[in-house]
């Protein structure tokens, strides 16, 4: 070695060694590329394969085939929001009016920001946290934050895999034990009062199943059947997951696959029931002046939002398990029109079951009402002389009641009211909006107890929102498991079934008598805001710090074509100006109508509409201050230096024979450049190789190849650090 040389100068020096990384291959001897662990390649024109290279010789799981991948990703996008929630909305914004806005949001919000989770998982190869470290560390809290998102939702969508579990076991006997009201005997055979006065299907939810309280205020201790259905729950759940995609991959050729047979079952079923034309009519005939409301815009926005799984982390996570060149533009236009296709199939579905069950109710009020006309004929408060000739009460129509309501309502139009008759309308009572539990455990357990063979229709029934919500649980614990283990090198079993153990503990609290209360809170607000914020953050992460025309060029190198210039607007200006009048909307929405919840009163049998106490509000507003609070603290941590984000220190050994020199704590000006290198008995780098890209065709004077002789490949790479590019 030269005496004028660095390293020969420090040598006898007290002084701390930093050599750069320039001076000690300047001063290397050649290295013999078969011998040594160590192989460098000199040719150009191999930038995508060295990336590649650097990539695959992690020691990652891999999806068996794209077949599973795609269930997976649909099992996690397809969720109970697709049943109770978009047939709702569609519904209440317009009917077919409502397809509109939702498609082209679907077009400019939905499939960029899906297609951008799915890119930047399938390239950096990690989970949410360990993604987001690396596109921009000072925002490396995005993983975190869609961690704790991820639990939270976790915590109560397993509670109703919960009650779907007691319902499908339920549904095992004839007749249905929610199709009748229970009978009370103290000397005398009375039916329930509640149930009386509300309905059978009813009150077997709030009080068979739920035995809810009066208030969130009021605990009423565990109730011990949803006790049991939700340790079940988190046990399917912690069998489905604790080999992660290994064994989550295998379930989900089930649970994705199942729902379709059970929606298409049921929609051939419900087209020949009586009335499934009027509800399906009822739902498509577009009401357009609803399209120029900025509220069902709104609503659009975040059902798109929503249904997709943006910002919990699943969608990164399974995306990271791909290998490098898969298509997944491809991917995100294919799950994001099938999971619009489901939602649009269990919409028919619906409303063709909920068109029957009109009818039905219909028919039941003309009855009800009939028999008050004849008690009014036959005490004379009536004349007859008011019923048209034709008109027959042994085998009376709709058609011919309201015909009669009419002319009762002209002739004793001062005392009509006084009568106590219905109109008994179709439309009304299709227009009577159900959503959620409301949905799946009400109207349409009501509807399928007058389905011939009932029984059989309830157990497909609810073994379809198992599966509907198991597929999501899956990408949910994804989102929660996957960051953890990569960033953290825990145990992956032990760490999985950890999380079950401690989120069934913490379920409890939805399994009192008052839990379906806080089901309700954590639905509306623990996730709805933290998401926005979440999503929006990520895409100006993408598109303003990391770059658009950068992220672009790799997606062009690891796709193998350029993805359409569209993406580069949608990305860059029209996704994060959407995302951020939607966050904007979220939070003035939250200040305007206080939170509050409906609440089950038993003495009236009915539903009130209550506010959040004090000490609700408080968790309400913890809930989400947690949620978000990692993000501004790791900002903070590293724009201040007090947590390393990577950029100035960098640890690589490289061996040559008996030689190993570690070469960490590089200078300033050394930061460009540095080398990337594993040695067989060093675990992976937690993250990949980042490497300037100048475009297609561009060439590089220095390259890797993967060693031949060793499990891991390792290499020279001059590039620029991700931190020295933001």
């Amino acid at each position: 070695m030269p005496k004028n040389s660095k390293v020969t100068q420090r040598e006898h020096s007290n002084e701390h060694v930093t050599e750069s990384v320039a001076d000690l291959l300047a001063l290397e001897e050649p290295v013999d590329y078969k011998q040594s662990i160590l192989n460098v390649a000199g040719e150009a024109g191999g930038k995508q394969k060295v990336a590649e290279e650097e990539l695959d010789v992690e020691d990652r799981p891999a999806w068996n085939s794209k077949l599973q991948y795609i269930l997976a990703q649909i099992g996690f996008s397809v969720g109970l929001g697709n049943i109770w929630r978009f047939p709702y909305l569609c519904q209440k914004n317009g009917g077919g009016a409502y397809l509109v806005p939702y498609l082209v949001l679907l077009i400019i919000i939905g499939i960029p920001l899906f297609f951008l989770e799915l890119a930047v998982g399938q390239r950096i190869r990690r989970g949410s946290i360990g993604v987001w470290h690396y596109v921009c560390p000072r925002l490396g809290g995005i993983g975190f934050s869609s961690c704790i998102v991820c639990l939270f939702v976790g915590l109560y969508y397993n509670v109703i895999i919960g009650w779907s579990i007691f319902y499908f076991f339920k549904s095992f006997q004839y007749p249905l034990p929610w199709s009748e009201c229970p009978v009370v005997r103290n000397g005398t055979t009375t039916v329930e009062l509640e149930c009386e006065k509300s309905s059978a299907t009813t009150y077997f939810w709030y009080r068979e199943a739920l035995d809810i309280s009066n208030s969130i205020s009021e605990s009423g201790g565990l109730n011990w059947k949803m006790t049991l259905c939700l340790l079940v729950a988190w046990s399917i759940v912690g069998m489905a997951v604790v080999k992660g995609i290994q064994s989550s991959g295998k379930v989900m050729y089930f649970s994705s696959l199942f729902p379709y047979v059970v929606l298409a079952c049921f929609l051939v079923r419900g087209l020949l029931l009586r009335g499934a034309v009027d509800g399906i009519l009822h739902m498509f005939t577009p009401k357009l002046d609803k399209m120029l409301d900025p509220q069902v815009w709104r609503e659009a926005a975040t059902q798109v939002f929503f249904a997709l799984g943006l910002g919990f982390g699943g969608v990164i996570a399974f995306s990271s398990y791909n290998k490098q060149d898969n298509n997944c533009h491809f991917d995100a236009a294919l799950v994001s029109f099938i999971n619009f296709f489901t939602s649009v199939l269990a919409t028919l579905v619906v409303f063709a079951v909920l068109g029957f069950k009109a009818n039905i109710m219909n028919e039941k009020c003309v009855v009800e009402n009939a028999e008050k006309i004849l008690g009014y004929l036959n005490s004379n408060v009536l004349s007859r002389d008011l019923i048209p000739p034709h008109v027959n009460f042994s085998h009376l129509t709709t058609k011919d009641y309201a015909e009669m309501y009419n002319v009762i309502m002209t002739v004793k139009e001062d005392r009509f009211l006084a009568l106590g008759l219905d109109p008994c309308l179709l439309e009304e009572e299709l227009d009577k909006s159900v959503q959620g539990t409301g949905l799946a455990f009400i109207a349409f357990t009501e509807a399928m107890t007058h389905f011939p063979a009932s029984p059989f229709w309830s157990v497909m029934f609810f073994l379809m929102l198992i599966n509907l919500g198991l597929g999501s649980m899956i990408g949910t614990m994804a989102g929660i498991t996957t960051p953890i283990i990569d960033t953290f090198k825990v145990p992956k079993e032990m760490f999985t079934v950890g999380c079950c153990v401690f989120a069934f503990f913490v379920g409890l609290l939805f399994v009192q008598r008052s839990g379906n209360y806080f089901v309700t809170m954590f639905d509306d607000y623990s996730a709805t805001l933290p998401l926005t914020v979440i999503v929006i953050l990520e895409n100006i992460a993408v598109a303003w710090i990391y770059g658009t025309k950068k992220f672009m060029q790799e997606l062009t190198e690891m796709l193998g074509f350029q993805p359409y210039r569209f993406y580069f607007y949608m990305w860059k200006f029209v996704s994060p100006l959407c995302m951020a009048v939607l966050t904007t909307a979220s939070i003035i929405q939250l200040g305007v109508t206080p939170p509050g919840y409906s609440a089950w009163i038993k003495e009236e049998a009915a539903e009130r509409y209550l506010y959040f106490p004090n000490w609700a509000m408080a968790l309400l507003i913890v809930l989400i201050a947690v949620a978000t609070l990692p993000i501004p603290v790791v900002f903070i941590l590293r724009h201040f230096h007090l947590l390393s984000d990577g950029s100035n220190t960098l640890s690589v050994s490289y061996k040559k024979g008996r030689m190993m020199k570690d070469i960490s704590n590089l200078e300033e000006n050394d930061e460009t450049r540095f080398i990337l290198s594993k040695v067989p008995s060093e675990a992976p780098s937690p993250m990949p190789t980042h490497r300037s890209y100048l475009g297609p065709g561009s060439t590089s004077t220095l390259e890797t190849s993967g060693n031949p002789n060793g499990r891991y490949g390792s290499g020279y790479l001059l590039a620029s650090t991700p931190e020295s590019e933001l």
